[in-house]
């Protein structure tokens, strides 16, 4: 596959929504498959929660953006503990139906909010990557939507004037150039695979992957605090 070195410089209102479809297509399945006991396995991507947490979490914000309810301090983690509180009592098929019509619902309306939104898919898929790493699925943050994926976490990045960094990925044909456009100094380079340049962007356990990171420390790129 290949992904264009400047792929950031335009804003792709449809990435988001294209991310998430192509998400849905391949987590849903896979959810309906598993039983009730793997719902409870711990995340170990997201210290304290399980894997019914993350994809309530998730179902929630996605709920969240289609009703455009974004009340004070939403998203903050009182904020992703209430949303998964208030669905303590459903059952899991219950969450994913929720998941999956949001997950189909909300890219027009990111599409529309002219890129304040986009992170949010960005995120789901990372935390998708999460569930499929607890269930011991192969390829947690690989999969059919990378592409779409690192093009959404360049343009992303870029809008929030990250760090510069060059990302000469063994995935792809072309580098990747994310972050704000470098000044004097030289861009920070990375060496290495998509899914952990996933994982260092999204804040992730990176422990045995083969990389190189050079002019950052590996906590600067985490983009999600």
């Amino acid at each position: 596959m290949t992904t264009p070195a400047d792929v950031h410089d335009v804003r792709d209102p449809e990435l988001p929504g294209r991310l998430l479809s192509a998400e849905r297509e391949v987590l849903i399945p896979l959810l309906r498959a598993r039983a009730d006991a793997d719902f409870a396995l711990p995340a170990a991507a997201c210290p304290g929660w399980t894997v019914r947490d993350v994809l309530a979490h998730c179902s929630a914000a996605l709920t969240r953006v289609v009703e455009g309810r974004f009340e004070e301090g939403v998203f903050s983690p009182a904020s992703n503990d209430r949303d998964i509180a208030e669905r303590a009592g459903w059952t899991n098929a219950r969450i994913v139906d929720e998941l999956e019509r949001a997950m189909a619902e909300a890219g027009p309306v990111i599409a529309k909010a002219g890129g304040v939104l986009d992170a949010i898919a960005l995120g789901e898929w990372v935390h998708a990557g999460d569930v499929r790493e607890a269930l011991g699925e192969p390829g947690a943050y690989a999969g059919g939507g990378l592409p779409d994926a690192l093009a959404l976490l360049a343009h992303v990045t870029r809008e929030k004037r990250h760090l510069s960094l060059h990302a000469d990925l063994d995935d792809l044909d072309e580098p990747l150039r994310l972050g704000a456009v470098a000044g004097d100094a030289p861009p920070a380079r990375y060496i290495g695979d998509a899914p952990t340049l996933v994982r260092l962007y999204s804040g992730r356990p990176v422990s045995g992957a083969g990389y190189e990171l050079a002019g950052a420390r590996e906590g600067e790129l985490n983009i999600f605090g």
